[in-house]
């Protein structure tokens, strides 16, 4: 059986993803991604009624036109998790392929509000659900199997689909970190990864998110970032002041731990902006382990009401959780440093990032940009209260020692990005342009 793999988008860059596995006749397309960074640099740019190729010639979303080179029909259109840059293109692309997307319940539901939310193209593929380790089959030769296997990330319900084929497994790598003992849901299956790696066929090929291949060491399980964020606010049950807390809306596990530790110091946690709400009600839409008497506020008249009433309360008795850690300049966190809400900033008020900035110069400049602004008020600035949820060296190694992959596509960086990964597996026997493809947007790698 023929194979080939169609490296579309995220491979440039971190975002955008997007790749297409040819197994025959059978396509399958794994994620279809938003570059934020190309959408915030303009200013009030709304994407729902823009038309796909401008956002493509903006470098926001895949050019998938490399898709009409490859032989055969798309059987299925499979995210690999919920962040925008793995579903925030599936509104613009999706409904030129004649496929359902195939993802888990979390994640399916948050691909059923982005395309709600859609005014330029309509959207007619089914959404079907599909947990982590059940399998389903792909078109009708009965020869290639979906599965998805269970693997931990910053944001729930995270899986690596994996497609085997009689050439052998193609396992999708993008986005996890081997976390064995997670805040919210079961670990990393590694051991159904060593089995995939010990199967008669093996596995074809790896395709790796290489975000930190450049880091040494190992991943920290989210319980390390929950206990440093536990010290942190305790460290702040005697003050009286303001405390506010920002961290990723889709990262349901560490929003939970800043609303328990934010009532254990006696302070009233609220979740601000609308991503805040959106990520943390399907969460509990879909019955995942969040708290159910949290106070949500969406939208920017209901916040700055919500803002009035934490000054008039007091701001010692609240702590808002709000958007706005890459400094986006829309964001709420944004606005309050730049003094555009009814919460007044003061001397010694603290500001909690439990964040990391997206390596990524947009990114980098709006967040550095942000916290000076939150100096200048007088906030003291409590920063990379977090762990990554990506694989560093050390997971790495790991994984390929469990695949043990005949062939190795570094995917989620930029060229530079790929130096530690392509060191890596130098060291492990495999050989640039033989078996390791370090390749670039649009191309198309026949490996049978």
């Amino acid at each position: 059986m023929e194979i080939e793999i169609a490296t579309i988008g995220g491979y440039e860059e971190v975002g955008r993803q997007m790749t297409a596995v040819r197994a025959g006749d059978d396509i399958v397309i794994f994620d279809m991604g938003l570059n934020l960074s190309k959408v915030l640099i303009h200013d009030n740019l709304r994407t729902e009624g823009m038309h796909s190729l401008d956002l493509i010639d903006m470098g926001a979303i895949p050019d998938d036109r490399v898709m009409s080179d490859l032989e055969g029909d798309v059987q299925a259109i499979v995210p690999s998790h919920g962040h925008l840059d793995h579903i925030g293109a599936i509104s613009k692309l999706a409904h030129r392929y004649d496929a359902p997307v195939v993802a888990t319940p979390f994640t399916c539901e948050l691909v059923r509000e982005e395309v709600d939310d859609e005014q330029k193209f309509g959207f007619d593929n089914d959404i079907v659900e599909m947990d982590a380790g059940e399998t389903m089959s792909i078109g009708d030769s009965g020869k290639v199997d979906l599965e998805f296997v269970n693997v931990t990330h910053s944001i729930v319900q995270a899986i690596n689909p994996v497609l085997h084929t009689p050439e052998g497994a193609v396992v999708y790598g993008l986005d996890k970190r081997m976390d064995h003992t997670p805040v919210i849901g079961d670990p990393i299956d590694m051991e159904r990864f060593r089995e995939i790696g010990r199967e008669s066929d093996g596995v074809l090929c790896y395709i790796e998110d290489c975000t930190n291949a450049n880091k040494k060491g190992r991943t920290p399980s989210e319980n390390v970032a929950r206990e440093h964020l536990r010290d942190v606010l305790y460290s702040m049950e005697d003050y009286n002041g303001g405390i506010i807390a920002s961290t990723f809306s889709s990262h349901i596990a560490r929003v939970k731990s800043i609303i328990e530790f934010a009532r254990d110091i006696g302070r009233q946690p609220i979740l601000l902006g609308r991503s805040m709400e959106q990520y943390s009600g399907t969460a509990k839409q879909v019955g995942i382990d969040f708290p159910s008497d949290v106070e949500m506020v969406g939208y920017r008249q209901s916040i700055d009401q919500t803002l009035e009433r934490i000054m008039n309360d007091g701001k010692g008795n609240f702590l808002p959780v709000v958007t706005g850690h890459q400094g986006e300049p829309r964001a709420l966190l944004t606005r309050m440093a730049r003094g555009e809400t009814p919460y007044d900033l003061e001397d010694g008020d603290k500001v909690v990032f439990s964040a990391r900035v997206i390596p990524e110069p947009t990114n980098e400049g709006q967040r550095y940009q942000a916290e000076k602004l939150l100096g200048m008020q007088g906030a003291r600035v409590y920063d990379e209260v977090h762990v990554s949820g990506h694989l560093c060296q050390e997971g790495h190694y790991e994984m390929l020692d469990a695949l043990q992959p005949q062939h190795i596509i570094p995917a989620h960086q930029d060229l530079s990005g790929f130096s530690g990964y392509v060191d890596l597996a130098s060291n492990r026997g495999y050989k640039m342009g033989r078996d390791l493809h370090v390749t670039r947007n649009g191309n198309i790698i026949q490996l049978v």
